[in-house]
């Protein structure tokens, strides 16, 4: 068997922790919190934040193709219903909750691609291993200042986003297992959402979650599955072809708002 340290071997390990080797539907959910940060002020407890991940890994030349697609809700934090409209307490306006629809989300692995052979740090922990992956981001804002001046309070993106992946050794060093039962960690940092309109006042959003791969679609707790099956039924499924470009939170805003917004809950 190859070693660890072969990128053929590191790949798969990563494909049967994440999704499956053999092209089945993995679900993945997660739920956990949102937290304000402001220089002199907080931190606060501003949402709940509950969603699914539903993808299938897709063998292509040299590696595999994620196909995925998310969808997410924002939670009262105390009593972790859905919420609809928010009262910013920043600004005194209450706004319309953009909840997360994001389709696709895909990712390209291969073994020897652009940036080297593949690579996923692991650590091992007594009977376990962990998987992380921290990913730092900074690209040009898909909502330029000049055109969102209140959504977006920068031209460059600027986010961090910190995954954990925890397996059982003995599934994972089972190669007749194409599908490896995991839990996750996810931390999120990133500046807030276009929808809360807080443009350029200073501070952050803090993601804190945890979750794991489900037992198939009925095995997605209660809220999520129902949030899907009632608002969003088609992101019970993967995608069936790869896309270049992958939606997040500021892209579908953007598609939304092609002129940039001004709402308020009614």
């Amino acid at each position: 068997m190859p070693s660890e340290g072969d990128p053929g071997r590191a790949l798969d390990d990563l494909v049967r922790v994440r999704a499956s080797r053999g092209g089945d539907e993995t679900v993945i959910w997660w739920t956990g919190d949102v937290y304000a940060w402001l220089p002199g002020d907080g931190p606060h407890h501003l949402f709940g934040f509950e969603g699914v991940n539903v993808g299938r890994a897709v063998p292509v030349d040299g590696g595999v193709e994620l196909l995925t697609r998310e969808a997410a809700c924002y939670l009262d934090p105390v009593s972790r219903e859905i919420i609809d409209s928010w009262d910013n307490r920043y600004t005194g306006e209450r706004v319309d909750v953009d909840h997360v629809w994001n389709d696709p989300v895909d990712f390209r692995w291969l073994a020897e691609g652009p940036r080297g052979p593949f690579r996923f740090p692991r650590t091992r922990v007594g009977g376990d291993v962990v998987f992380n992956s921290d990913v730092l981001l900074a690209y040009p804002s898909p909502l330029p200042v000049a055109d969102y001046p209140d959504n977006s309070g920068d031209d460059v993106y600027r986010a961090m986003e910190l995954f954990q992946f925890f397996t059982r050794a003995a599934d994972l060093d089972d190669p007749a297992l194409d599908s490896v039962p995991c839990s996750l960690s996810w931390t999120r940092m990133a500046p807030w959402l276009p929808w809360m309109r807080m443009a350029g006042r200073p501070g952050a959003l803090l993601y804190h979650c945890r979750g794991g791969k489900a037992a198939g679609w009925p095995g997605v707790p209660g809220r999520p599955r129902r949030f899907v099956e009632e608002r969003g039924p088609r992101f019970r499924h993967a995608p069936t072809e790869w896309s270049p470009s992958s939606e997040s939170s500021w892209t579908a805003f953007k598609k939304r708002h092609p002129a940039g917004s001004r709402r308020s809950a009614p």
